[in-house]
Order: structure tokens, then sequence, then C-alpha cells
């Protein structure tokens, strides 16, 4: 698996001893997981398990009932808004571009927000996004209700990018997505990691994006959090995990993987 990360690289983000509540309800109970620097790993769990709420929390989106979440060594709640946006690009379920703006007047919001670059060279760094994400050149006049679903997530990573970011942020990024498209978001995945050393989150239930891509892979059950190779969890005797992956989608996987693999 093409990966930058070693056993012994620096993390770029750590969690300590979360805990987020909604009620009496205890979604996540003291969890505690480091992001290496250069690395791909997924995150995945039950429906009801908080991994969008995982996301969230380590992205400052969401500030957890305790614990705290570290970016670079600093506390992510108390990292400014254009230096966060410099370190993190994140792409939400259904890509969430606006209706209303162009797919480039899209990739350039986060420039026009935290930026004084001038407007031509945000149209430049519009295109060169664009062409990193693999869209057409022309994609970038057209509106997101114009595109397919595979063109708005790549659209949606395009936007993602726009400052250069060193973690990426993916939230189910092959969801609703035909087979095909959602091989090719992959596989923008492992590029990405492999050209410019992003390092890489994905929430996703997606097993073939879990076995052909991820690294490492942190598992949700319980309110606590499990994380290892997709070798080691198969391993695993936790009901929920062995039943993931063992089903028959996991059958499935397993064979896109050999395939990605070589094998």
């Amino acid at each position: 698996m093409t990966t930058r990360a070693t056993a012994h690289a620096k993390p770029i983000l750590s969690a300590r001893g979360i805990v987020n509540r909604f009620g009496k309800q205890v979604v996540h109970d003291k969890l505690s997981l480091d992001i290496v620097t250069g690395e791909i790993i997924g995150i995945a769990g039950g429906s009801g398990s908080g991994k969008s709420v995982l996301l969230r929390t380590l992205t400052g989106l969401h500030q957890p009932d305790a614990g705290e979440v570290l970016l670079n060594g600093k506390a992510v709640q108390s990292i400014g808004a254009a230096e966060k946006a410099a370190l993190i690009g994140v792409l939400f379920q259904q890509g969430a571009l606006f209706s209303s703006l162009s797919v480039a007047q899209n990739i350039m919001l986060p420039m026009r927000e935290h930026t004084a670059l001038p407007a031509e060279e945000q149209e430049q760094i519009a295109a060169m996004k664009l062409a990193l994400a693999g869209l057409a050149a022309d994609s970038g006049i057209k509106f997101p209700s114009a595109l397919s679903g595979g063109m708005v997530k790549r659209a949606a990573f395009a936007r993602a990018l726009a400052l250069d970011p060193k973690i990426l942020f993916l939230d189910e990024p092959t969801s609703d997505l035909d087979p095909i498209a959602a091989s090719g978001i992959d596989a923008l995945i492992r590029q990405l990691n492999d050209s410019l050393g992003i390092t890489v989150v994905i929430v996703t239930h997606d097993l073939t994006t879990l076995f052909t891509i991820c690294g490492r892979i942190a598992v949700l059950v319980d309110g606590k959090i499990t994380v290892g190779t997709a070798d080691k969890l198969m391993k695993s005797d936790h009901p929920w995990i062995h039943e993931f992956f063992h089903g028959p989608r996991a059958e499935g996987a397993m064979k896109a993987r050999k395939i990605s693999h070589g094998n």
C-alpha cells in the first residue's frame, strides 16, 4: 500500500480522552487516537457510532464534553480560522458545494475568506486544483447541478485542496457513487497521498476503500475505539468487528484488495 507514514513518524494530530454525549447517551467514551503524518487512516463503525461526530471533533467543528485534540501540537479549538484552513481540508458528505456558485467559485471561496490573493491568482489556483482532482478545465464554469455525483465529489476535493492543507478529512467520499466512480475516488485519494504526502482521514463504511487504500483503520464500537491494520482487525474476536470484516461485502473488498496490490 502506498503511504509515506512509518511506524516512527510524528503524529500530526492527537486526540486524548475524547468524550461526546448527547443527553444521557455517551457516544464516545474517553477515546484516544494518534494520526500519523503522511498516512491514510479510515474511521469505520455502525450507524450511531459517532463517525461523523468524531470527524467534527477532530477538525474543531465540535467541542467535546471532555478531552482535547492537538493539531501540530496546538489545541485545535485555539487555532484561528485562517491557520486552521491552511492546515485542514474537509470534504463533507454529498460534497456540500454551494449551488449558487460555479465550481471555480466554490474552489476559490476558501481563498477569498482566508487570503488576500488577487482574483487572477485565485482563478489560476482553482484551475490547478481542478486538474489535480481529475476534472476538465471547462468544469470550472459549470454549476454543481450540471455535474454527476462523481464529478461533485471531485469538485469538493478540489475545494478542500484550495489552501494546500496538511491533512485532509473526508466524510463518506464514495457514498452514493457507482463502483467505477467510487474506484476513481479511491485512486484519487491514493494519488494525492503518494504525490503530495497529504495525511488523509476517511470516515467511511465502504469496505473496498478501507481494504485497498487505508494503512490503518479505527473502528468505533460501543463508545470505544479499536485501531489496527485490516489484517489485524480481521483477527478480532469482538462480535461486531468480526462480522464487519468477514461478511459478504468484506469478501468482495478482499478481492479488490488483492487486485489493487497485484496479488
